[in-house]
């Protein structure tokens, strides 16, 4: 069976087009990206603009014509913290399924990390142990922490790398004394669920799992020895924290001339790596590790086991 995970997120819209079968993976055969960059799009009063609204849609619109070209025979759709969270949600909700021609899911926060979650540990698997994710979108950080399938604690604050950037990191380079503005705004914002977490058993990995982390893994960090690809990568904290006076100092312009970072993420990187270093230092993580699976496979492996194969 052919499927289709379509993520609204804040950062773009991302259609994945995957083939399942029941008791094995998904093989993804089509990822298709619209880089939209919400945050921008956002009114003084949180609601999402016209051309935000009007650039949604199309992007929708296009990755539904993908997954009609791709045969697909479900599509299933979501949307993540910017649609959630704007004053005129609702609304655009609305529009979204009327391009869509279906219902779309809105997933909370704490959704948004246990899918994320479940995807991680079928990556990394049974005998990984216990897992504390890390997961940074455009408008909020996922953090989930346990040794199931699902996590025992899973929270969602309002520190994605977007919304960061355009709260606090406005000037472009922004400078070091922004840079200490945003992590204090981070330790203050970590600081009631900081507890919950460091009250769990420690864990045998951390792990990293958004498009960000893996641009600074790639950027900061190293592969494990003997490992290849994006999987096999280990970002220190101490190797992230010495990146960010210089990418305080870089136009973002130039950031995309840096190992990792592409033109999507060179405004946001900066407020990405600020909230991430925070987070692992609040938490007491000395490095973590990079799985490229994240909350469109969670989706996709969550539908798989609740269809009725037959």
């Amino acid at each position: 069976m052919r499927l289709g995970v379509l993520d609204i997120g804040s950062n773009t819209v991302h259609l994945l087009v995957a083939d399942a079968r029941p008791g094995g993976r998904p093989l993804a055969t089509t990822s298709q990206r619209s880089v939209l960059r919400l945050m921008r799009y956002l009114a003084p009063d949180g609601s999402i603009t016209e051309e935000g609204v009007t650039a949604l849609v199309d992007a929708v619109t296009g990755a539904k014509k993908v997954a009609r070209e791709e045969k697909v025979d479900e599509l299933l759709a979501t949307a993540t913290s910017a649609v959630r969270e704007a004053t005129n949600g609702a609304d655009v909700i609305a529009r979204i399924e009327e391009a869509l021609g279906q219902e779309l899911q809105v997933l909370g926060g704490e959704s948004e990390a246990r899918f994320t979650f479940l995807a991680v540990r079928r990556w990394f698997g049974w005998a990984a142990g216990h897992i504390l994710l890390f997961d940074i979108g455009g408008g909020s950080l996922e953090l989930a922490s346990g040794a199931d399938e699902l996590p025992d604690v899973a929270a969602s604050v309002p520190l994605g790398a977007g919304r960061m950037t355009i709260e606090f990191l406005p000037d472009d380079p922004p400078g070091e004394d922004a840079i200490e503005v945003l992590e204090r705004h981070a330790r203050k914002t970590l600081q009631p669920v900081v507890e919950q977490f460091l009250a769990q058993d420690r864990p045998d990995h951390v792990v990293g799992s958004s498009k960000a982390i893996r641009s600074l893994a790639k950027l900061a960090g190293h592969p494990v020895p003997g490992s290849s690809g994006i999987e096999g990568m280990l970002l220190p904290r101490e190797s992230l924290g010495s990146w960010i006076p210089r990418l305080a100092r870089i136009p973002a312009s130039a950031r995309q001339e840096l190992p990792g970072i592409t033109a999507d993420r060179t405004f946001q990187i900066v407020a990405g790596a600020v909230v991430l270093h925070t987070a692992m230092t609040l938490l007491e993580v000395d490095e973590l590790e990079v799985s490229p699976w994240a909350l469109r496979e969670g989706v996709l492996l969550r539908y798989i086991e609740s269809m009725s194969w037959g």
